[in-house]
């Protein structure tokens, strides 16, 4: 059930972000079923803009509310938590696959069957096969066998490590402020 209301509110987001030059990484709808938390994560649909900012983030918080209140999944309140997708950002669309070729990815399978995880270096995709560079060799999984797939920090030794900001700014719904009234 968190799954389809988490669906549902990243299609609604996707199609609003694009107007806002804004990449809806993923959308996780957790916690208890009667106050749960819904966490937005997000980037700059350009890769020339670089890095989201704190302070982008936050720009973009009230438009993603608007967005969730106007889909309204939840019969009473939630908590908003809209943030930057980390270091270990998760990819799940065939554009974020090509987006980040060469990066090294942690990648698990929905197969039923044999290996489940891999890891690797990106290498792309190819004829809706997404490929990877193992130890063990090229490796191609079809897309929609792909459960879960994140970036995987790598710092050179030696090398310090920098963070981009990340936000996890917080907001009640609209609605549940209406209701307070």
């Amino acid at each position: 059930m968190a799954q389809d209301k988490a669906a549902a509110i990243l299609e609604a987001l996707e199609v609003a972000g694009a107007a806002h030059g804004v990449d809806v990484v993923d959308v996780e709808v957790v916690g208890a079923t009667k106050a749960p938390t819904v966490r937005v994560r997000l980037d700059w649909s350009d890769e020339g803009k670089g890095t989201i900012s704190l302070d982008d983030v936050a720009a973009q918080t009230e438009w993603v509310s608007d967005v969730i209140d106007v889909v309204d999944p939840f019969p009473g309140s939630f908590t908003l938590e809209v943030s930057s997708p980390g270091l270990d950002r998760p990819l799940r669309r065939e554009r974020d696959f090509v987006r980040f070729a060469g990066e090294q990815v942690a990648l698990t399978t929905t197969a039923m069957e044999g290996r489940k995880r891999f890891s690797g270096k990106l290498v792309g995709v190819r004829e809706g096969q997404v490929v990877l560079d193992t130890d063990e060799g090229e490796v191609s999984i079809a897309l929609d066998e792909v459960r879960r797939c994140n970036i995987k920090p790598t710092f050179a030794k030696g090398e310090k490590k920098t963070f981009s900001k990340q936000s996890k700014g917080s907001a009640k719904s609209k609605k549940a402020a209406h209701e307070g009234e």
